[in-house]
């Protein structure tokens, strides 16, 4: 299964009923918009990076003729503006976005569905307004720990060895020993070569390794100049501030959504996340449904993780239990 398609796990292509921008402060406009049943259960998506961006694929998780699917590029991403702009962008602010944007969709509760760095947001959004949430669908959970940033930028070299040889290849040897610093100060510097490289180098990398058979198209797709820019600057603008979090906040804070139906679902080969944050955060929170899936990486199209993801949808829609 693992070579194979999502396509037959998702509902099928869908576009936009409505879409807008709001603008949130002097910096950011955000980019929104609503698929599915206007009348429906509402859901939110959340994407991954930070800064990665939507993409026409993550509608269809959801039947389109029974929820209401809300999507939205987060600041610095996307179609949101300005691309990769750092300043006035921390998890706070995020939180705070989607907020504004639950208040103004007249929404009350909406289920949470992240995967990656959207885990996190969805994780810290739910600690922060638990009686906005209605549960959660939680894919390759990233809690933002120093040991997990340290792994994406060291550890994955493991299993990837020539991507991380490509990845670093532009950075000096004496600076390799601080691999953040150094992407960090050419993606924000001043010479707009140097950045659009290095954007595009950190983005090859990490979409190298989405999948249990690595697919090109992927890493075509993360290097682009459409997804590089802001998936590059905003993961390393976050990953130097710890995801603006306080150590271990994630898991000292379970409790405040401890009473909401969870699924949390983890590919058992994800070099990206890897398995143990989601052993952690289930160890932590016992209570949410925990699904190891045995063929899959980190990517959401993964055909496992894809058949799990709508399977927990499913579940949510027709209220089955999740014992």
């Amino acid at each position: 299964m693992s070579s194979a398609s999502a396509e037959p796990f998702l509902f099928p292509p869908l576009e936009p009923h409505r879409c807008g921008t709001l603008k949130v402060d002097e910096v950011h406009t955000l980019y929104w918009e609503e698929c599915g049943n206007p009348a429906g259960i509402p859901v939110l998506f959340l994407h991954g990076g930070p800064g990665a961006g939507l993409s026409p694929q993550h509608r269809r998780f959801f039947h389109p003729a029974h929820y209401r699917i809300v999507l939205f590029d987060q600041r610095g991403a996307g179609k949101s503006t300005p691309l990769g702009e750092r300043s006035n962008n921390t998890t706070q602010l995020l939180i705070d976005d989607i907020e504004r944007l639950r208040k103004m969709l007249n929404i009350e509760r909406w289920l949470v569905f992240g995967g990656s760095w959207g885990s996190t947001l969805a994780l810290a959004y739910g600690e922060a307004h638990p009686a906005s949430c209605s549960g959660f669908v939680l894919r390759g959970i990233f809690l933002c720990t120093r040991a997990e940033i340290d792994w994406f930028l060291y550890g994955m070299r493991w299993f990837f060895p020539e991507v991380h040889a490509q990845f670093v290849a532009r950075i000096p040897l004496e600076e390799r020993h601080d691999l953040l610093s150094a992407f960090h100060k050419r993606l924000f510097g001043d010479d707009d070569e140097s950045a659009t490289a290095a954007a595009r180098a950190w983005g090859r990398y990490e979409g190298s390794c989405l999948f249990l058979c690595p697919r090109e198209e992927a890493a075509e797709e993360f290097a682009s100049d459409a997804v590089s820019l802001g998936l590059a600057r905003m993961e390393a603008h976050y990953f130097m501030n710890d995801g603006f979090f306080s150590e271990e906040q994630l898991i000292r804070n379970v409790d405040r959504i401890r009473h909401l139906p969870a699924v949390i679902i983890q590919g058992r080969y994800d070099v990206v996340c890897p398995p143990l944050s989601a052993w952690r955060l289930h160890e932590a929170w016992p209570q949410a449904k925990f699904q190891l899936i045995p063929d899959a990486g980190h990517a959401g199209l993964e055909p496992g993780i894809a058949a799990a993801l709508v399977a927990a949808t499913e579940q949510f829609r027709t209220k089955q239990d999740f014992d």
